[in-house]
């Protein structure tokens, strides 16, 4: 049975006030006030062994819409098996601005380290996305932050990145996602700075990591508190992780992705060599590097990457030129580069493969973001608006959202054939969502005319109006 906590808690703000908490371990507890002056309120995760006597580390949770409890959950049994204290903000939002959020985060920090004895040297960042990004410059911002776990996102803006203000970074991500090639390079970045850093990567796209990887991520904060004496060396834990990184890479190898474990092994190296001999792995790396296999491979992930980048550039050159000047004509065009977004997929080559995966994820990210711009203008260019949703209607087919607004945005104008055109086309992919379909903004004349009951009685049996025939 779980023990039950209980704290007498001292806040001081502009008030001293006294509060009595119960904070039960081994569950996660959803909206904790962050103090008596403010609307603010976070989850918390205290692990089962968790002691308010014992100085303890802590991981800081984002997620760009405030859901602090569902957030912990994806790092619950990683926190669990390394005992981390996990706190997540239900107030930081992608709706406000960067110094709001950090304001937020210092009042959530200021609270989780009085209620708890949090150990010098381990207070840790992380999310995913968007939170991912969050988490990665608040260490700009709170001086206290010494290492981050960044999920499908890399460091928005590096300029912020100094030797002067050295944080631990450790990206997660998935080789079909399409801030893959930028995790890589982010890297390069941090080894310029000679800041700790390593990547993890997974076989998957834009997704949270497994529970596995989550906690890998953790040991490795703690090599590197081990390594900077924060912590007391634990032998019996060093050498269990070290051999667990070994048969990472050797089943890298006996999966025949040499690339990836010459990758895994120079990072062991990095991270084993202040704590224990790794002379052995020298020879190893040699070998592996000189093997035709690797050779061959590297040759191919140059390649692809190289290539990958140059589409890239097309993609935001041609996009932003066609939304300037409303460039309809060109929708062929991007028709053409999903067809060969397809070639790439249908590849036997596991590179190719993937940049197909990325540049259509890439595509889409690129898409939705041109229209959340668009969107915050004043008065909103109405006529771009309508240029995007078409396109998402080319990069991601099976997405309703874009044949809906479309035929909102066509049947305001009553332009009604571009409206029908794509009603049919939302039809035919199985979209069966009546009350929906006739509750559409700005189609009340569009839905009382005989075409567009012909369609919907034709793909739904179900028209609301009846279709008089002349």
């Amino acid at each position: 049975m779980k023990r039950i906590l209980y704290l007498i808690v001292f806040f001081t703000s502009f008030l001293t006030f006294a509060q009595q908490m119960t904070f039960k371990k081994g569950v996660v507890i959803d909206s904790l006030k962050v103090n008596d002056t403010i609307v603010e309120s976070f989850a918390l995760y205290l692990p089962t062994k968790f002691e308010l006597s014992k100085p303890s580390p802590v991981l800081f949770i984002y997620d760009m819409q405030g859901r602090g409890e569902k957030v912990i959950r994806m790092f619950l049994t990683a926190a669990e098996k390394n005992q981390y204290v996990l706190a997540a903000s239900n107030n930081v939002h992608d709706s406000l601005s960067l110094s709001k959020n950090v304001l937020v985060s210092k009042r959530l920090f200021q609270t989780v380290f009085n209620l708890f004895n949090i150990q010098k040297g381990r207070v840790y960042t992380g999310g995913f996305n968007g939170g991912a990004r969050l988490a990665s410059v608040m260490p700009t911002f709170i001086n206290q932050i010494d290492g981050v776990i960044s999920c499908g996102a890399v460091i928005a803006n590096t300029e912020v990145l100094s030797s002067r203000n050295p944080f631990h970074f450790i990206g997660i991500v998935g080789v079909e996602d399409f801030n893959y090639p930028a995790m890589l390079q982010m890297k390069n970045t941090f080894d310029l700075l000679k800041l700790p850093n390593q990547t993890l990567v997974f076989d998957g796209g834009h997704q949270w990591p497994s529970q596995e990887l989550l906690s890998q991520a953790l040991e490795l904060f703690d090599l590197k508190a081990m390594e900077k004496k924060v912590i007391p060396r634990d032998t019996a834990f060093i050498m269990e992780t070290y051999a667990k990184n070994l048969n990472w890479t050797n089943k890298l190898l006996s999966d025949n992705n040499s690339l990836e474990a010459y990758r895994k092994l120079t990072e062991v190296q990095e991270i084993f060599k202040p704590l224990i001999d790794v002379d052995s792995l020298k020879n190893s790396l040699k070998t592996l590097k000189r093997s035709t296999v690797y050779k061959s491979q590297k040759r191919n992930q140059n390649s692809v990457l190289f290539k990958e980048a140059l589409i890239k550039d097309d993609y935001n050159y041609y996009l932003e030129e066609d939304v300037l000047t409303y460039n309809y004509n060109n929708l062929g065009w991007w028709n053409y580069q999903m067809d060969e977004l397809k070639k790439y997929k249908n590849s036997a080559m596991v590179h190719q493969r993937q940049m197909g995966i990325r540049l259509e994820a890439y595509l889409n990210a690129l898409v939705a973001d041109n229209i959340d711009m668009v969107r915050m203008n004043s008065p909103v260019d109405e006529e771009a608006l309508n240029f995007l949703w078409m396109l998402k209607t080319i990069t991601a087919p099976k997405d309703y959202s874009g044949y809906l607004n479309v035929i909102s945005l066509n049947a305001k104008v009553e332009d009604f054939g571009t409206a029908l055109f794509y009603l049919e086309e939302l039809l035919k992919i199985g979209y069966d969502n009546i009350d929906e379909l006739y509750a559409l903004d700005n189609t009340a004349l569009l839905r009382i005319t005989p075409e567009f009951n012909a369609l919907v009685d034709k793909y739904l049996n179900k028209a609301r109006y009846d279709i008089i025939e002349e």
